[in-house]
């Protein structure tokens, strides 16, 4: 996956973790993609898996929206997600 995919794939988890740890029910993550071309067709690199390492810390994706916006290094895309507690 990569040095820095794996980074925020962990960091992501540890957010999950605590927010679950605190009773959190709800947790609303923005994810920012390292691709710096968003303007293919293309998978979303490390998306997927910060989106998982937070679901495997009990929470479920129940609502996303994207928006793209300018960063320091050009355009990225973000994805702003909402988390429910599984259990």
């Amino acid at each position: 996956m990569g040095f820095i995919n794996d980074a925020k794939a962990n960091n992501a988890g540890a957010d999950a973790r605590k927010a679950r740890e605190r009773g959190q029910q709800v947790l609303v993550y923005k994810f920012i993609e390292a691709n710096s071309n968003s303007k293919l067709t293309a998978p979303m690199l490390g998306m997927g898996e910060q989106i998982q390492a937070v679901e495997a810390e009990g929470w479920a994706l129940a609502n996303m929206a994207a928006a793209e916006g300018k960063a320091f290094t050009g355009e990225r895309v973000a994805l702003v997600c909402l988390f429910r507690r599984t259990a």
